[in-house]
């Protein structure tokens, strides 16, 4: 089974939409969802998430399915911290959590990385969502035919699947179930894997093993934008 990860196109946040520049994203994404297609199609219940996905499903005549365990608005709510200067953000983007998150001691709790005494304040709320997401991605997975041994960072078939997935979600989100998918602990996977508008992330489960380690064939690739003519400046900031 190949995951096909795409984080929705530039953005209106309030009201929660996408620019005319997120629509070009959404629309030059269909040139590669096409390519090979995919089976089944699923989304955010964000507006963003699925106005970057109605292309891609026109296309390929699949009605989407709601994921509302993909909802961004609920992963801020139990990731988002108050930084040095009393706004809100992302815990990966504040400047002191991002340095902690990256201290030997907090490495070295591994996947219970909130129990840290740094982060008291908000060890509750980062428990229980890391809780919600790992239940929500092994359901996920099972519902698509295969167990998670999270003790041995593995999955096990038990029922046949063969086929191309995909997931239109979010940044914040998307960092929360790929940190819980491919057992990376999630300091890691926040503070340094990023994901492009429109972009789209691969995951390998080779189902002629016995034990499946989810293999990442590509991430955050943009190549849709680049061969359709679109921008592809990392946020509409970084020419890469």
């Amino acid at each position: 089974m190949f995951l096909y990860y795409f984080r929705h196109g530039d953005p209106i946040y309030n009201p929660d939409s996408l620019t005319e520049f997120g629509h070009e994203q959404a629309k030059a994404l269909v040139k590669r969802t096409s390519y090979k297609g995919l089976d089944k199609i699923f989304s955010s219940p964000s507006i963003r998430a699925q106005m970057t996905a109605e292309p891609t499903c026109n296309e390929l005549a699949i009605e989407k399915t709601i994921a509302d365990w993909a909802n961004e608005g609920t992963a801020w709510k139990e990731f988002s911290v108050i930084d040095s200067q009393g706004h809100g953000c992302w815990i990966w983007q504040s400047k002191s959590h991002r340095e902690m998150l990256n201290h030997p001691e907090v490495r070295k709790l591994d996947a219970k990385w909130y129990e840290h005494p740094f982060f008291e304040e908000y060890r509750k709320k980062f428990e229980n969502g890391t809780k919600r997401i790992d239940s929500a991605v092994d359901n996920f997975m099972l519902e698509l035919g295969f167990e998670h041994d999270r003790e041995n960072g593995c999955y096990k078939v038990v029922r046949p699947n063969g086929e191309r997935i995909g997931l239109f979600a979010h940044e914040g989100a998307g960092k929360l179930i790929m940190s819980s998918l491919l057992d990376i602990p999630y300091p890691l996977v926040s503070t340094r894997l990023e994901f492009g508008h429109s972009s789209m992330t691969v995951i390998w489960f080779d189902e002629t093993k016995d034990k499946i380690y989810p293999r990442v064939l590509q991430w955050s690739n943009d190549s849709h934008l680049f061969s359709s003519g679109v921008s592809t400046k990392y946020w509409n900031v970084l020419d890469i």
